[in-house]
């Protein structure tokens, strides 16, 4: 009974080798999921670009409360900058 048990377990390590070195057949194509964070290229930043961006979660990310903290005190200060010249980022 115990050599059938270590044939079993051989054969389960064995088939989890020939999968993981790929030979069991291809993975799915990845596909990217995330949202595209993109910002206006042709004029200066505004509050409101701020505003609309969201960014992807990771399970060692940033806390998204914080980010979105930082970028509507961000956008405030857009905002409040007089338009000028000097202001395109």
């Amino acid at each position: 009974m115990t050599w059938l048990f270590a044939v079993l377990v051989v054969l389960a390590i064995g088939g989890i080798a020939v999968v993981a070195a790929g030979r069991g057949g291809s993975l799915a194509r990845e596909y990217d999921d995330r949202p595209e964070v993109s910002l206006p290229d042709g004029r200066p930043l505004v509050g409101e670009d701020l505003r609309e961006i969201r960014f992807s979660t990771a399970v060692r990310g940033y806390r998204a409360s914080e980010v979105d903290a930082l970028l509507e005190r961000l956008a405030l200060e857009l905002d409040r900058r007089p338009p000028g010249p000097d202001t395109a980022l």
